[in-house]
């Protein structure tokens, strides 16, 4: 799973020269947690971490590049990133 993490999140910094790469690694760890945690609640039977991968890396493709603006609008985001390391 780590390596999971670390290649996402090489890629993430790849494309959003903004972020360092523990920053780009938090990101990675925050979109995974979320889509899993969101498609629970939505009462969805757990697909496994192929499929979770499959969406973090397509959210990586489509919106990395901007990424770091949505921590500037959001605080709690903000937060997260002013600790300066992965979440795990």
């Amino acid at each position: 799973m780590q390596e999971t993490y670390q290649r996402l999140a090489e890629r993430l910094y790849e494309l959003n020269g903004n972020l360092t790469i523990e920053e780009a690694r938090t990101w990675v760890e925050l979109l995974w947690e979320d889509f899993e945690a969101t498609y629970a609640k939505a009462g969805h039977e757990y697909q496994g971490r192929k499929m979770t991968e499959q969406i973090v890396s397509r959210w990586v493709e489509q919106y990395g590049s901007r990424l770091h603006e949505f921590v500037a609008t959001n605080p709690k985001y903000k937060e997260l990133f002013d600790k300066k390391g992965p979440l795990h």
